[in-house]
């Protein structure tokens, strides 16, 4: 199955395919054309991912990726799984495009979703949600993720779930490269 052709939203659930779950030393990369799951990284020493990392599908982002998205739960998953979520944020992230070129930078955001399923994160419902130490910690291991690979990442604010529904529905694509 393609687990990029999923589609993107239905109302408001979000669909996610989990990439590298929370605690995984190794950012995992869907490739598309394998239909799986393949290496992209280690993460340097002492780096986890705090949370499920993924991407929505069906989507194509700025940095011609898939939107990526974090699952703000306290269990891990699984590479492959696809979550129904429900949209509770956005970090906007800027970065330079290539390796080691600030020349040019491109938004790379990151959604932050909660599970249907999730019982413990029930109650979160927006960014107001998200204390600040939380957001502080999310913005630190986006930089330390990436901190030796090239890319000068920049956390320019956060939004509501109105505003990361917004840019999920922007970046929906039909699959014939086109999005909405």
């Amino acid at each position: 199955m393609d687990l990029s052709r999923i589609p993107a939203i239905d109302g408001e659930v979000v669909h996610v395919v989990v990439e590298s779950p929370r605690g995984s030393t190794l950012k995992l990369k869907y490739e598309e054309t394998w239909q799986a799951m393949s290496v992209s990284r280690p993460l340097s020493a002492g780096i986890v991912f705090p949370c499920d990392w993924g991407f929505i599908p069906s989507t194509r982002a700025e940095d011609g990726d898939p939107v990526d998205a974090m699952v703000l739960w306290d269990v891990p998953s699984f590479p492959g799984v696809v979550l129904r979520c429900r949209a509770v944020a956005i970090m906007y992230v800027e970065q330079n495009r290539t390796n080691f070129d600030p020349s040019v930078r491109v938004h790379n955001d990151r959604i932050m979703l909660v599970p249907t399923a999730a019982r413990r994160e029930g109650l979160l419902q927006d960014l107001t949600g998200i204390s600040a130490r939380v957001r502080a910690e999310l913005e630190q291991f986006a930089a330390a993720a990436t901190a030796l690979e090239g890319k000068d990442i920049r956390v320019t604010g956060w939004g509501d779930r109105t505003e990361a529904l917004e840019v999920i529905r922007r970046a929906v694509i039909d699959h014939k490269g086109q999005t909405s």
